[in-house]
């Protein structure tokens, strides 16, 4: 299929589901609303998922007729076993996303028949190694919230409505659907909620095109990853873009972890969403910086993260953490107040010998004296810092903040950090600033050419930093462009003279003027 034809059944796709969620919300907050329209779209995604998986089997088996969605229940069970074990969870024929949508206008029961479906898909993993993954995916999607109406006629409509609206999106065929439609519905959704919730959105989505440009930027130099990380994972949209920018089958593992309960399984459904088998990714849920929950896995080959801007943290309130092996190195835990360069000094702990890590962050880290100061000396010294992309203003939804992405590195064969300002590197879409793909293009020629481009990037020893009391910010390094015009004052003082005489010779004219009209009364 052409690329044109490709972003044309996405932007219809897009229409789509804006049209959906904006039909079906309501007087329900659109932010918490989403926790339905993704539930559902995740619900009907494994029904056909594993539909589809079922049906290809037995049809290589030689019954080409075979459907699993109209088999019987008691027969279907004789596969469970070995369905969860390669799958990592089951559902039977009846309660499959089409059976159900099928008898929805007629179950005065939905509410209870999606909440009995939910549970038994989430049962189906217990005791097996996909328990992990599959637990608590539907908590958000509750069937029986007053969200939905305050009685259980009207939360049945609005179901019957959900599954409706998300059952006609045109999601393709899973055996030859050209564009990750699922994945891509997700994305579009997050990124749509994330808008129009304005802070708290922000808090749960990288834009896409940001994401990507992390994945490269963490990835240069390699074809395949064996395993990839984010400490502040929100939704996964970071660790997946490795997926596209490496290829299917590239990445061998995906970890991270995530604070937010809700938000953690939106991630564990986003993994499900982009087809990533159960066994591949391996994702927590709790605080990172002081209770990480991936120390038998690390160290990890590419980092990426877009880590919550200067949160509160113990710090030094707690006596442990300046002994911890992520911290203690640079003598110094980041300020209680402002825990970004916790994130950072977890990162680098964790990143491998030979990998690169990618970090979004707040500018404030790159110029603050007193403990940052002393990390950042830290970081310097022992030549971490590999670079530092200042990014375009009003790229994240629900700030207008210019941040930059510093990189990091443990065998550098230089001793110097390029700076690139990237500051106008940016097409306004709407109300946002939006990197292209001419962009980033420009952003990883000059990060991989490392040589210095006017008013664009500059290399600077890290001696010379250090002689700048270790300040980071592009700006020290990279001087603006001058876009002001030359004017030549000698050339504008005569113009000015011949204007002043014209002037004078016109209202001479003008004053004789006067004087003859009243002359001729």
């Amino acid at each position: 299929m052409p690329p044109t034809t490709r972003e044309a059944q996405r932007a219809e796709l897009h229409k789509a589901i804006w049209r959906v969620a904006n039909d079906l919300r309501g007087s329900v907050d659109g932010w918490d609303f989403k926790s339905y329209v993704l539930g559902m779209l995740f619900y009907r995604f494994i029904s056909e998922n594993l539909t589809a998986y079922l049906n290809r089997q037995e049809r290589a088996a030689g019954d080409n007729t075979f459907d699993y969605a109209k088999l019987n229940d008691s027969e279907a069970e004789h596969g469970r076993r070995e369905t969860v074990k390669e799958k990592g969870f089951y559902i039977l024929p009846s309660e499959l996303f089409t059976n159900v949508r099928a008898k929805a206008t007629a179950d005065e029961n939905l509410n209870e028949t999606l909440g009995r479906v939910f549970q038994n898909i989430e049962g189906s993993a217990v005791g097996t190694e996909s328990e992990d993954d599959l637990k608590g995916l539907f908590q958000e999607l509750d069937p029986n919230s007053n969200k939905l109406g305050n009685t259980v006629a009207q939360r049945n409509q609005k179901l019957v409505k959900l599954l409706n609206a998300i059952g006609d999106l045109n999601l393709g065929d899973f055996e030859n659907h050209e564009i990750d439609a699922f994945g891509d519905a997700y994305e579009y959704l997050m990124q749509m909620y994330a808008a129009d919730a304005g802070k708290s959105g922000g808090e749960y989505y990288t834009p896409q095109e940001v994401s990507e440009l992390l994945a490269q930027i963490a990835s240069i130099g390699k074809t395949e990853l064996k395993k990839v990380y984010d400490p502040a994972v929100g939704s996964g949209s970071l660790l997946l873009k490795f997926q596209k920018v490496l290829g299917p089958g590239k990445v061998g593992g995906y970890f991270g972890q995530e604070i937010n309960l809700t938000t953690y399984n939106l991630a564990r459904i986003n993994m499900f969403l982009h087809d990533v088998p159960y066994e591949q990714f391996h994702l927590a849920h709790g605080d990172t910086l002081t209770h990480p929950e991936h120390w038998d896995d690390e160290p990890f080959e590419a980092i990426v993260s877009n880590p919550p801007y200067s949160i509160k943290w113990e710090g030094d309130a707690n006596p442990l953490l300046i002994n911890d092996p992520r911290f203690a190195p640079a003598g110094v835990l980041a300020p209680k107040s402002k825990a970004d360069l916790a994130f950072t000094m977890h990162i680098l702990s964790w990143l491998a010998v030979n990998g690169t890590a990618a970090i979004v962050e707040f500018p404030g880290v790159m110029y603050r004296g007193g403990a940052e100061a002393k990390i950042r000396k830290y970081l310097v010294d022992n030549n971490y810092v590999d670079a530092v992309i200042q990014l375009p203003a009003d790229l994240f939804f629900g700030t207008t903040i210019a941040t930059c992405i510093l990189v990091l590195k443990k065998s550098k064969t230089t001793n110097d950090v390029v700076f690139i300002d990237a500051s106008a590197e940016f097409t306004r879409v709407g109300n946002k600033s939006k990197l292209t793909d001419a962009h980033r293009d420009h952003i990883l020629t000059t990060l991989v050419e490392r040589a210095p481009v006017d008013h664009f990037a500059t290399v600077v020893s890290n001696a010379d930093i250090a002689a700048r009391d270790y300040v980071l910010s592009v700006s020290s390094y990279v001087q603006a462009e001058d876009t002001r015009e030359e004017i030549d004052i000698t050339a504008l003082n005569i113009d000015i003279a011949r204007i002043v005489a014209r002037q004078s010779e016109l209202r001479t004219a003008i004053d004789a003027i006067v004087v003859s009209l009243e002359q001729s009364r």
